[in-house]
Order: C-alpha cells, then sequence, then structure tokens
C-alpha cells in the first residue's frame, strides 16, 4: 500500500483492540487492517470485529496474515461484523481490494461478491463439521507402526551453538517463494523467462540481489543459531526427551493425532509414531534447533524508511524471511551429516525434500500448537542466541525458524486437521492446561465447535 501512494498507519503488533478502534476513529481512515501471524490472534481478530459493531464503526475490515484464511474469516470474523471484512491473501492483492472498497462506485459490488462468497464458504464449512471424527482409542488403535530395528544414532547429545556467514546460506535459499510474496508465481529460475511476468521477477531478483549483497558484504545481518539431540522414546502419544548424560527423563512434548476418517485404511498418524516406543526397549533419538536471520533487519528496514524507501524495506524483510528458511535447511542437511545420512543434494532436490528426515515446526499442520515452542526453547536454550517468544508464542526476530527433528526413513509431514473433544481433553490433561485454553490454541484444528460440547 505504501509504495502505491497509500498513507499507511503501522501501529506495530501486539496492540490492543481499544487502542485500534481509538486511533482509526481519530486519524479518519478509510480502512482498517488486521495482520494475525500465530493462532491466538485469531481469535482477537473476531473480538475486535464485534467491538466495531458494537461501536458501530462503518469502516472495512480488512483480515490478512500467515495464521489467517478466507474460511476462518468468513466463518468466524465476518458474522460478527455487519460492514465490509475482506480475507486479503497476501500484500500483492491488497491495493485492488483497498481501491474497490474506497470507491463509491466499485464498493457495491465488490461487498456483494465478496458476501456472496463467504456464505458459500459457510456453507461448506457447516458440512464438513457433520462429518464425524473416531474416537480417540480407535484413531490410536489403527496409529502408524514402524520398524525401529535401525536407529540413526547421532554424533553428539546435547546442544550445539553456532553463527553462520550469510554467504553460507545463500545457496540455500528457496526464491520461488521470495517471488511468491509478490503474486509473481513460477519455479525458478524459470520464471525469470516467462513471457508474462519473466521481465518484473527479473527486476525485482536485480533488486533483491543488490540488497542481498549489501547485507552479506557489509555483515549488517547476523545469524544465530543452535540445535541438539537427546536420547527419546515416545509413550504412547507423547514424546519422551531424555536428559543428557543421566539417562533420566528431561521433558515430554504431548504430540496430537489424526482423528479423521482415513480412506483406503491409512494410519492415523502422531509425529510420535516416528519415535521407537518406550516399551520396545530401542533407544532412539530426537533432534530439535531454533535459528534466526533477525539480528540487524530491523535496523536496515528503518534506514530504507527513513528515506522513504518503502520498497527496499520491504524487500530486506523478504530476504530476510527466505534467510531464516535458508538457515533452517542449512542446518538440517548438518543434522543429517550429524546423524550419520548426510547427502549432498542441489538446491532443487533440497526444495523438493529428497532427503531423509523432517523438521516440522510447532505451530504448523503436523503439531499445530504454538505454545509448545515455550518447551522447545526451554530445551535448547534458544534466548541465549537472541532469540525469543512472545506472550503468544510468536518468536522475535520475526525471521525465525524453529522445530524437531526426526530421522525415521518412513517419518513424513501430515497435518492434524479434526481434534475431536476426547482428544483435546486428553492433550489438555497431558500438557497440564485447561480445556479451554487448549481448544484456543487448537483452534483452526478443532473438528467441532467448542461453545456447542454440551448444548
Amino acid at each position: 500500500l505504501g509504495c502505491n501512494n497509500y498513507e499507511v498507519i503501522d501501529l506495530g503488533v501486539m496492540v490492543s483492540c481499544d487502542r485500534i478502534l481509538q486511533e482509526a476513529v481519530e486519524r479518519k481512515v478509510d480502512v482498517i487492517g488486521l495482520s494475525g501471524l500465530i493462532t491466538p490472534s485469531l481469535d482477537e481478530m473476531v473480538f475486535v470485529a464485534s467491538e466495531m459493531e458494537r461501536r458501530r464503526l462503518t469502516l472495512p475490515l480488512l483480515i490478512g496474515g500467515a495464521t489467517t484464511s478466507p474460511q476462518h474469516t468468513a466463518v468466524k470474523i465476518a458474522p460478527e461484523y455487519s460492514q465490509p471484512t475482506v480475507h486479503v491473501p497476501d500484500a500483492s492483492r491488497v491495493v485492488d481490494v483497498v481501491a474497490r472498497l474506497i470507491s463509491p462506485d466499485q464498493q457495491p459490488a465488490f461487498d456483494r461478491s465478496n458476501r456472496a462468497h463467504q456464505a458459500k464458504l459457510r456453507e461448506q464449512h457447516a458440512g464438513r463439521r457433520d462429518r464425524p471424527t473416531l474416537p480417540l482409542a480407535q484413531a490410536r488403535a489403527n496409529r502408524l507402526r514402524l520398524d525401529f530395528s535401525a536407529v540413526a544414532v547421532p554424533a553428539f547429545t546435547g546442544i550445539r551453538k553456532l553463527d553462520v556467514a550469510l554467504a553460507d546460506l545463500v545457496p540455500f535459499i528457496d526464491w520461488q517463494f521470495f517471488f511468491t510474496a509478490w503474486e509473481l508465481k513460477g519455479r525458478f529460475p524459470a520464471i525469470l523467462d516467462d513471457p508474462k511476468i519473466g521481465a518484473a521477477a527479473t527486476e525485482l531478483y536485480g533488486h533483491a540481489q543488490a540488497l542481498l549483497k549489501q547485507m552479506v558484504d557489509g555483515r549488517l545481518v547476523r545469524a544465530r543459531g543452535v540445535y541438539g539431540f537427546w536420547q527419546a522414546n515416545s509413550d504412547g502419544d507423547d514424546i519422551v526427551i531424555y536428559e543428557p548424560g543421566s539417562g533420566l527423563e528431561l521433558l515430554r512434548f504431548p504430540m496430537l493425532r489424526q482423528q479423521e476418517v482415513i480412506a483406503d485404511g491409512k494410519p492415523n498418524r502422531s509425529l510420535a509414531d516416528f519415535v521407537a516406543p518406550i516399551d520396545s526397549g530401542v533407544t532412539d533419538y530426537v533432534g530439535a534447533f531454533a535459528v534466526t536471520a533477525g539480528h540487524g533487519v530491523d535496523e536496515l528496514v528503518k534506514t530504507f524508511e527513513a528515506k522513504h524507501d518503502d520498497y527496499s524495506a520491504i524487500i530486506v524483510k523478504a530476504l530476510a524471511d527466505r534467510l531464516a528458511e535458508a538457515f533452517a535447511e542449512y542446518l538440517h542437511a548438518q543434522a543429517r551429516r550429524d546423524w550419520g545420512f548426510g547427502d549432498h543434494l542441489a538446491n532443487d532436490d533440497l526444495i523438493d525434500e529428497h532427503y531423509r528426515g523432517i523438521r516440522p515446526a510447532f505451530g504448523y499442520p503436523a503439531c499445530p500448537d504454538h505454545s509448545e515452542k515455550a518447551r522447545l526453547f526451554d530445551l535448547l536454550g534458544a534466548r541465549e542466541v537472541g532469540l525469543e517468544l512472545t506472550e503468544s508464542f510468536a518468536m522475535t526476530p520475526a525471521a525465525s525458524v524453529s522445530g524437531l527433528y526426526f530421522s525415521h526413513p518412513q517419518s513424513k509431514y501430515f497435518a492434524i486437521q479434526r481434534v475431536g473433544p476426547d482428544q483435546a481433553e486428553d492433550y489438555a490433561r497431558r500438557k497440564g492446561m485447561a480445556v479451554a485454553e487448549v481448544e484456543r490454541w487448537l483452534r483452526p484444528a478443532l473438528g467441532y465447535d467448542p461453545s456447542l460440547v454440551g448444548a
């Protein structure tokens, strides 16, 4: 928006509803935009929408951010506010959306189309809610059963901290996602020669390369991380981590299990299935990591913003995100070598995950609970390398990645999509947390409406 001559009043992160609405009224804005990075922001957006209705505001409301979706906007947020409420999937779409919303001629038709689309999404959502989940006991009985006769043993246990030169991360950058953020879709480097968007992609790539060179040569951004390995076993749907040296239980990561009916008799998976069961007598291993390429980014962004160069500021943020993901890929390659099954793959093979093992992150489909990052950070001592968590478990600096390492050859990514009330209760017990709090963290993955349970 800033690059297209709109005045944007950026209030920052973790801003209260009252301040958002007060500033909007006092500054006579045309549109309010809410961006949510992680799960708790979804509930806050619902609250903001209901407050806008209570205060009888007439401003359009934009919803965006990593956690948000058209479905959640249609089902949970839009019904709370009688004015236009629009989900915007990424920054490249917002200029057209705002232009239509503030145009007296275009807004009525745009609003009708948006409301019709949201009504359809609500109907589809209601149909999905009617599909039952399996009882948790039945889902567990259909668990994935693996052979653990040849467990990979890492070269060390415990943690290692590291500082990595940005130049070492550059070869691991997935440029496809960089272009996707600008609504330029296509495989890299073929996208540079695309007959329709090749010229725009080439120009953007040139600017990105120039800024990346500045960041690397000037050491303007610092990449720091920590990773490690621990002896581990699964105990039901928990992953038990043992203290290096003593072998005593150090902590547990409670995991969730798929509860929907899986086609063709396939198993209902949990990440715990990729670790040798405690009653197998096999000692297995799990890894963990946390990395950031965000130290120095805010300062660099501010220098461009002070020059009113929003374009370069946005590119720097996008590059930092790509460098953080590159760091995670770089470190996973190192972890595989430490585990004894390292490989030297081309970048395309890395992007397509043609390697053994996975690195799921808390908050993502296989383990959607962001609050487990606190346990992960404690295990790694991640704060000692400059990483922090907000009260809603977003990582700071923003350009950061963390997660677990699994080494079993058959470990694959999957999604937890329909958690039932029985699993929510069981998970809450294992976490030592109230069921209502668990439901808040798992809201996008719930297969039921908590407000209707027991009604």
